[in-house]
């Protein structure tokens, strides 16, 4: 009898390279209760840092928790609470729906947040002073946006992929505006402390 040998292809979910064969994964969940995805053992510890619950750990474990309060940073980006938690009255209500746009902004805003890329951004900002921020929705269908920040002296852009399971990347970098499209320069985003980009939304 002839034993015909079957593999299944498996990739990781974060960094999205297929795994060699034999090579040992980890199985996190992105949300509690969500399916079961494969974590190579480079991207363990980014997995980890966004929340996903690890196969076999409790249900609450306590990074899933702050990822949760980190989540709710779509409140807190409409002026409702402050950065550590107290509520707080909104300055000036919003007066109207949201449009289909600008919620994905805010959307995107929450994502980039709750990235490691925030803390670069912190951190460069520490360096060159107050920078310039945009959140443009990308053409085609996949719901993509970028996310530029930018100094005099340099410029980042990131791509916000809300249905992969990696939703933050960095795109692209450069040193001069004169670099960047004149789409990408419409900022209306500030860039607050530690990093934190707040859309301006306008209320009326």
């Amino acid at each position: 009898m002839r034993v015909t040998k079957v593999s299944t292809l498996r990739q990781c979910a974060v960094c999205e390279r297929t795994l060699l064969l034999g090579e040992r994964s980890v199985r996190f969940s992105p949300d509690e209760g969500a399916e079961l995805v494969h974590v190579c053992p480079l991207c363990q510890e980014t997995a980890i840092e966004h929340g996903w619950l690890k196969e076999g750990a409790p249900t609450q474990p306590t990074i899933a928790g702050d990822r949760r309060r980190r989540r709710r940073g779509f409140v807190e980006l409409l002026g409702l609470s402050r950065s550590n938690g107290d509520t707080i009255a909104p300055p000036d209500p919003i007066l109207r729906r949201l449009s289909e746009e600008e919620v994905s902004i805010l959307e995107a805003a929450d994502l980039f947040n709750a990235s490691t890329y925030r803390r670069t951004v912190g951190g460069i900002a520490k360096s060159l002073g107050e920078a310039h921020a945009s959140i443009v929705p990308l053409s085609g269908v996949s719901r993509e946006l970028a996310v530029t920040v930018a100094w005099d002296l340099s410029w980042y852009q990131y791509r916000i992929s809300p249905e992969s399971a990696q939703p933050v990347r960095l795109e692209r970098r450069g040193h001069e505006l004169d670099e960047l499209e004149d789409g990408f320069k419409g900022w209306n985003t500030r860039v607050e402390d530690e990093g934190r980009l707040v859309p301006e939304i306008a209320r009326i």
